[in-house]
């Protein structure tokens, strides 16, 4: 039987999913080593600064936050929201989040802001939107720039994974457990669509006890969190819509 997910903290939440693409150089502060304890469990009040300072995630929470009349942009339930998906994300009226991204990224966006407008309709305060629709790489996909754009959004959007078991191979240091083999369903851009390939066996870094047979959420070859089913139907809905958007853009 699989064991219950414990409970984590919003900010330490936050962290984990966080900090993979922080110490890749991706977002965030300068500060991964911080980040690298938080997302292992320590908390402090430095751990609020630092989520802050996440200049792409901060702002979708604090939008989450107030439709969804909490006072924390850093509550467990609004974390979950962005970076996994929740009944949250339905609080969120159309014309506030069309607004936040107006004011957040027409002058960035330039001449694409088209494409990005056009995705308003369709899309909610999630991370998924974020990396399909206001980051450059899928109009690079349709540009025919492949390789790159499709590597990073695959891995930079949350991903869901079955847990197969431990990697053979060992790291030169004993105390650095051995990665968790994942099956994991990938993005593949196929006749020039964006869309799910065939399933494949990766080696990814867990900072959190998983075992055989658990769903896990994986960013940037890093298991963030164990997922329930509620968790994993929210995932899949909304990156399926975002993905929908992507193709009909």
């Amino acid at each position: 039987m699989t064991a219950p997910i414990p409970a984590v903290s919003g900010p330490v939440r936050f962290a984990r999913f966080a900090f993979p693409p922080s110490r890749l150089g991706y977002c965030g502060p300068d500060d991964t080593d911080a980040l690298s304890g938080y997302a292992a469990g320590h908390e402090d009040p430095g751990l609020r600064e630092i989520a802050a300072q996440f200049g792409g995630a901060y702002p979708y929470l604090e939008l989450l936050a107030g439709c969804a009349r909490r006072l924390d942009p850093l509550d467990p339930d609004v974390v979950e929201a962005y970076w996994i998906g929740n009944r949250l994300l339905d609080t969120v009226p159309l014309h506030d989040f069309g607004t936040s991204i107006d004011d957040r990224f027409r002058l960035r966006a330039g001449t694409a802001w088209h494409r990005l407008d056009d995705a308003i309709p369709d899309g909610v305060p999630h991370h998924t939107f974020h990396v399909m629709h206001v980051m450059p790489w899928a109009g690079l996909l349709r540009d025919g720039i492949i390789d790159e754009p499709l590597r990073i959004i695959d891995r930079c959007r949350i991903s869901w994974a079955t847990v197969i078991g431990r990697s053979q191979d060992t790291t030169d240091d004993p105390s650095t457990p051995s990665p968790v083999l994942v099956r994991r369903t990938p993005l593949v851009w196929s006749h020039g669509r964006l869309q799910f390939g065939d399933p494949v066996i990766e080696a990814v870094e867990s900072p959190i006890d998983v075992q055989p047979g658990d769903t896990v959420a994986v960013h940037w070859d890093w298991i963030c969190e164990r997922l329930d089913a509620a968790q994993l139907t929210w995932l899949r809905h909304v990156t399926e819509r975002q993905l929908a958007a992507v193709r009909d853009g």
